[in-house]
């Protein structure tokens, strides 16, 4: 059996027990010469906002190396005993499984943010966009297909597109329980998920609390100046439907008053059927889209597609795993804009 070194939180435990004023003193405090909280992230998403939320403070390592396809992930013997000896493990429980599955049973100090990111179904995230109220840019009657193919009775009345295949349909539920897993690609539910970070952070090392909150106010204005440039950015286009390689965007979608049509569902292995992308094709003719957006890895079935039905392909980045460790997460959100911005025909 491996011994593991005491974590910082049971050494400052025992620190302070040892004598009165050490007892009164805050934990990291007690423990100052133990270094920065060492905290794993299943994904990409998760690491850089415990960066950010952590500063100095924290040494943060992704679960999901760099150009690892964050679904079919599966963990190492060493991985799954970093996980069992880190200060704290930052996870989306029900994305992957191997990280649900190694902290089940190594059971260390672990936040779900599930919770704090406040995840929907895809047909919550249709119900929400289609309670904007929201018509298109050119005054056109708001007739947007939905995610899942279903008609939404009256507004749809005059364009009711085929049900979605039954594969894409199983894919709401594949991996996910039910609900979309994306959430990041909305900056403030990020935001939101930073101040979960931020309490957690500091209930672990109380000495540096202030650090932490501080850092996550300022991680939420970032976030929401981000908000702010894809309020302006989207605002006015010629077209709001969005044709994506898999339902990853529908967070994207919902906050910015854009109607997503996925080739895949949530589960980006998933094919499409025949029925499935004649669906698709009549969505792209009715809507006058030009584009069909692919994702790093994951171009095959868009550029086919593509090509099949003479539109053009450009790279949407979901952003749950870092393609390029030169780009970090705010880098390619921009760039999603502006690719979002190009291909919409956004003024």
């Amino acid at each position: 059996m491996i011994l593991m070194k005491p974590s910082r939180r049971a050494a400052a435990l025992l620190a302070a027990a040892g004598t009165l004023l050490a007892a009164c003193a805050p934990a990291r405090e007690a423990a100052a010469d133990t270094g920065p909280l060492q905290v794993m992230a299943a994904i990409y998403p998760l690491q850089y906002v415990t960066a950010q939320v952590g500063g100095d403070h924290v040494a943060v390592r992704s679960v999901t190396p760099p150009g690892v396809d964050a679904h079919d992930l599966e963990l190492s013997p060493y991985t799954v005993a970093r996980l069992d000896s880190a200060d704290l493990v930052v996870y989306l429980s029900g994305f992957q499984a191997a990280v649900d599955d190694a902290v089940t049973q190594t059971r260390p100090t672990a936040l779900d943010v599930a919770g704090p990111a406040q995840l929907l179904t895809p047909g919550e995230e249709d119900a929400a966009h289609d309670g904007h109220g929201h018509a298109e840019a050119d005054g056109a009657h708001d007739d947007h297909a939905e995610a899942d193919g279903a008609p939404d009775d009256d507004a749809h009345a005059d364009a009711q597109p085929a049900p979605q295949d039954a594969a894409a349909h199983d894919a709401h539920g594949h991996d996910h329980g039910g609900v979309d897993p994306h959430f990041w690609l909305d900056p403030l539910r990020l935001a939101d998920v930073g101040v979960a970070v931020a309490d957690e952070l500091a209930r672990l090392d109380p000495a540096h609390a202030a650090d932490y909150q501080a850092n996550a106010a300022r991680f939420t204005a970032e976030q929401e100046a981000l908000d702010a440039e894809f309020t302006a950015g989207l605002a006015h286009c010629a077209s709001r439907t969005i044709v994506v390689s898999h339902q990853a965007f529908g967070y994207l979608a919902e906050r910015y008053d854009l109607t997503q049509v996925p080739v895949a569902g949530l589960d980006p292995e998933s094919e499409p059927s025949p029925a499935r992308v004649a669906q698709i094709a009549a969505d792209i003719e009715a809507h006058g889209v030009r584009t069909i957006f692919a994702e790093p890895g994951f171009s095959a079935i868009a550029t086919t597609l593509a090509e099949d039905l003479g539109v053009h392909v450009a790279l949407l980045d979901p952003l749950d795993v870092q393609v390029n460790t030169d780009v970090d997460y705010r880098a390619a959100m921009h760039h999603n804009l502006e690719t979002l911005q190009e291909a919409l025909r956004c003024a």
